[in-house]
């Protein structure tokens, strides 16, 4: 007798350029439609996965649209990541104001009216220090979720980058949780694993690859020219001459900045990719050997996205700012890659549970 086949189809909101969408797919996860406000998501997100992209903002949709994406006979996911700058650690001003603030309560609103068997939510770990946050945990608990939350340095499941995330998964069949490195069959990835050992062209700064348009680099001031040339992987400005270093650092206020103008090494793995990364003044972003930034194509890579990875058109110009902020904005492809296999693990081990629960669906 054939074993019934479970499938999970998945809606996306807050997809970008589709990080955590490519990531379910590659755990087998059928993810039907990615949700953005941002119209440069468009391309890389139909580019590269196999799903539609609904240009619309969360706040706009109805949970009847977002159900009609999904197919009869499958369990249910709602994943996504509510834009995470005004709760981040970056953000001196973060205020209730923002509109982004309440971007999660739409997402609980939809969670509720749908009721998906599984729910996932990426942000950054300071989502844990506001009552919106609270409120989102309390909203599914009281649906008859079951709720698991943790914060996981990316690095540590393969990515080659340090980079804290908070990851939140619910099911309303019973406990679920992340798998652990050992069981994802993580490999640590250093900087030079990723992007070193001619894995991509040398370049210089300002300029761009002939094969690879995103393998392009930001061009530096002669000052900051002086100042990559008199750094080494993993130093900081402190170590530069008096005469390279800017007069903000040289005041009280600017002297707990040091990772700023720095070199990455190659045996580490890189510093969080930021939505500024391709500036060398911007943080760790200096190329290990190369006197310049690391390019686009390099910062999608230390986000775990394939080499391969299409972030804009053939015919439509490379826009650093814009590409810049779609990889820095994205969820890691591996970070995706470890929430769908934890969702399938848990699918497999409520299988029955599952199984009862569509059967009971379809004769309603």
């Amino acid at each position: 007798m054939t074993t019934p086949r479970i499938r999970i189809n998945a809606v996306d909101l807050f997809s970008g350029a589709g990080g955590l969408t490519h990531g379910l797919a590659k755990a087998g996860i059928n993810v039907r439609v990615g949700v953005d406000v941002d119209p440069a998501c468009e391309y890389p997100y139909t580019q590269n996965n196999k799903a539609k992209f609904l240009l619309k903002s969360v706040g706009d949709i109805e949970s009847e649209e977002l159900a009609s994406y999904y197919l009869p006979r499958g369990v249910r996911l709602l994943a996504g990541c509510a834009p995470c700058q005004t709760f981040s650690s970056y953000n001196q001003k973060a205020s209730t104001d923002d509109d982004r603030w309440w971007l999660l309560r739409h997402f609980s609103r939809l969670a509720g009216e749908l009721l998906p068997e599984l729910v996932t939510m990426e942000n950054v770990p300071g989502l844990l220090d506001h009552a919106v946050f609270d409120e989102f945990v309390e909203s599914l608990e009281a649906s008859g979720y079951k709720v698991s939350k943790q914060v996981v340095n990316c690095q540590d499941y393969g990515v080659p980058q340090h980079r804290n995330r908070l990851v939140l998964l619910a099911s309303l069949v019973g406990p679920i949780s992340l798998l652990t490195p050992a069981q994802f069959k993580a490999k640590p990835m250093s900087v030079r694993d990723a992007i070193g050992d001619g894995k991509m062209p040398p370049l210089a700064a300002g300029s761009a690859d002939t094969v690879d348009r995103l393998h392009q680099a930001s061009g530096l001031s002669p000052l900051n020219v002086r100042r990559i040339k008199a750094s080494t992987p993993g130093g900081t400005w402190r170590d530069w001459p008096e005469e390279l270093v800017a007069d903000c650092h040289k005041k009280d206020s600017g002297k707990t900045y040091p990772g700023v103008y720095g070199r990455m090494t190659w045996e580490d793995a890189a510093p969080t990719m930021t939505t500024q990364f391709y500036g060398f003044g911007n943080g760790r972003f200096g190329h290990p050997t190369q006197d310049r930034a690391i390019s686009l194509r390099e910062g999608a890579i230390l986000q775990s996205f394939p080499p391969n990875y299409q972030f804009v058109a053939p015919d439509a110009p490379v826009r650093m700012k814009t590409i810049g902020r779609l990889i820095g904005n994205a969820v890691p492809v591996t970070l995706g890659e470890l929430i769908g296999k934890s969702i399938k693990a848990h699918v497999k081990t409520y299988r029955e549970e599952l199984l009862s629960q569509l059967a009971e669906s379809q004769r309603a």
